[in-house]
């Protein structure tokens, strides 16, 4: 296979505000900023953009992260601003996950990996 993920771009009226609580929250830098479309690099080939979209509503989509200690960072990223949604085990307690949103409400999971 030939693709690989390079990018992921969220929809929002406020990719300024969104980008910087991303930024904050992963580390990276500010790659490009058009006013209406900002883009936050990893240093690694990837990245995670924002781009105004009138009017938008939290997406489908969302990113699965994973952290060395996930409890950790899920306790860090809601003092920065996240909301906690919801907390998850697979079956048999092979994993578990927590559900957090954005301050746009896009949802997002940390894990300790699987």
């Amino acid at each position: 296979m030939t693709l690989k993920i390079a990018n992921i771009t969220v929809d929002t009226d406020r990719p300024g505000e969104l980008a910087q609580w991303w930024l904050a929250a992963l580390g990276g830098e500010i790659t490009a900023d058009w006013g209406e479309y900002v883009m936050v690099g990893f240093g690694d080939g990837s990245s995670l953009s924002f781009q105004y979209v009138e009017g938008t509503a939290p997406g489908r989509t969302h990113i699965d992260f994973v952290a060395e200690d996930a409890a950790k960072e899920v306790a860090r990223l809601v003092e920065a601003g996240a909301t906690h949604v919801a907390d998850h085990e697979a079956p048999g307690g092979a994993f578990t996950w927590t559900v957090l949103a954005d301050p746009d409400g896009n949802q997002f999971c940390v894990s300790q990996g699987h």
